[in-house]
C-alpha cells in the first residue's frame, strides 16, 4: 500500500494566529483523456478520501473530494477560528473537470509535484 507524503509547509504561506502553518497537500489528477489538473487541500484530511495510486470513477471522485473539502475547511476552522476559502475555489475549480466525462470514466490519483 502507498503510503502518502507528509504535508507540505510553503515559506511564502501566510502562518494563522496560532503561529503554526497550514499544511497543503496536492494531489495530481489525471483525467481520462490523459490531461492534469491539481487538487489543494489545507488538511490532510484529503488522504481518508484520495489515494495516490487509486483510480476512481468520475462521479465517485466528485462525491470524495467534496466531502474532502468540505471536512478540510471545517478542520482549519476549528483549528484556527476561520474556514478556509481556498476549498471553496478548489471545488469551484473542480466542477467543469468533473462535468467533461462521464461518470464510470476513471480518474487517476497521484502525489502533487
Amino acid at each position: 500500500m502507498h503510503t502518502p507524503p507528509g504535508p507540505r509547509f510553503r515559506h511564502d504561506q501566510a502562518i494563522p494566529r496560532h503561529g503554526l502553518p497550514v499544511p497543503e497537500v496536492l494531489l495530481t489528477l489525471e483525467w481520462p483523456d490523459g490531461q492534469r489538473s491539481e487538487l489543494y487541500s489545507p488538511s490532510t484530511v484529503i488522504y481518508d478520501y484520495l489515494r495516490p495510486g487509486e483510480s476512481l470513477p468520475v462521479a465517485e471522485l466528485g462525491t470524495r473530494a467534496r466531502a474532502a473539502l468540505s471536512e478540510a475547511s471545517e478542520r482549519v476552522r476549528a483549528r484556527y477560528g476561520f474556514a478556509c476559502t481556498r476549498t471553496d475555489e478548489e471545488q469551484r475549480r473542480l466542477e467543469p473537470w468533473l462535468a467533461r466525462f462521464a461518470a464510470d470514466q476513471l480518474v487517476r490519483i497521484s502525489p502533487g509535484a
